[in-house]
């Protein structure tokens, strides 16, 4: 019978004498409490109390956009228009189409800035992590420590340093004064060596004795075994990305992104509400979507982070 790469890696454990842990697939595991059947209908009356609580102000925000302007003013407001139009998106359109930078240039400015540099997150923070997951070295510790006291600050305690330093490197009204620090990003590194740590380092020396290249190991044997983790750092990073207005370090018209153009609607006073409420909806539409396409890699990464065995 022909024996898998995982046999292999098995046997070659074993005559070492060490003990392969399998990972866990699933963190996250149904369990059967023993409730009773009121208690089962409290927990759901709950659960769904707060999902209406969650979800109300996304359907306020796509029933304004389908609102005619007459229903706009009215009290109490409409949670959903009576009479539903997509007429909101024309007007929102054809307002981008009068605009003298055309609409298709800030969609490429803010596809270009968000596929840069999240990439350039995930390539980066993706090797870090691994050498300080599975490697010891002088200052290891320390570094990590300082990545994890990073996340502590928000993007706009930091924004005054990006600034001077994207000045001095001469990159001020330049793509790569958003893209540039994206790649620095502390929470892609934190999830990345939280999610490595958990992979057999048997696993990795078993490759390497079978002639793997440090590079070949970290991209043929790790990534593949880190996906949910490389997942959600890259819904983490498009969503911030692309919701950027740059409105402190790209100054030409041409080169704003697609969020400070819509954005600029939302000043236009009454007689754009409607457009406004539509520019909205287009905003967050993408990292709704994305989310919602991988929102159950996000829950296994969150768990596995805070995990130790």
């Amino acid at each position: 019978m022909p024996r898998t790469r995982g046999d292999e890696l098995h046997r070659l454990a074993e005559l070492r004498g060490e003990k392969i842990e399998v990972p866990k697939k699933h963190l996250i595991t149904r369990r059967h409490p023993n409730r009773s059947i009121g208690g089962d209908i409290g927990v759901y009356l709950i659960l769904v109390i707060f999902a209406i609580l969650m979800v109300f102000p996304l359907v306020f925000l796509i029933g304004n956009s389908l609102k005619p302007l007459n229903e706009f003013f009215r009290f109490p407001p409409p949670v959903w228009p009576s009479q539903p139009t997509t007429d909101n998106f024309s007007d929102l359109f054809v307002l981008m189409g009068q605009s003298w930078v055309p609409f298709s240039r800030y969609l490429i400015n803010t596809v270009l800035i968000t596929f840069v540099g999240t990439f350039g997150h995930l390539v980066i923070a993706s090797m870090a992590a691994f050498v300080l997951a599975k490697y010891q070295f002088p200052g290891g510790r320390t570094f990590f420590a300082v990545v994890t006291t990073c996340l502590m600050f928000s993007g706009y305690v930091t924004g005054v340093p990006n600034y001077l330093i994207m000045s001095r490197l001469g990159m001020i009204d330049t793509y790569w004064a958003l893209i540039l620090p994206a790649f620095a990003a502390p929470i892609g590194m934190f999830l990345m060596k939280q999610f490595m740590e958990g992979l057999p380092t048997a696993l990795i020396e078993a490759a390497t004795i079978d002639g793997a290249s440090t590079f070949g190991i970290f991209w043929n044997i790790v990534m593949p075994n880190v996906k949910p983790a490389w997942l959600t750092m890259i819904i983490f990073s498009v969503q911030g990305l692309w919701n950027s207005t740059a409105t402190t370090v790209i100054y030409s018209e041409a080169k704003k992104p697609l969020v400070y153009a819509l954005n600029q609607l939302l000043a236009g006073g009454v007689a754009r509400t409607g457009a406004s409420a539509a520019a909205q909806v287009v905003i967050i539409s993408v990292p709704i979507l994305i989310f919602i396409l991988s929102q159950s890699r996000i829950l296994e990464t969150m768990a596995s982070s805070g995990i130790k065995d």
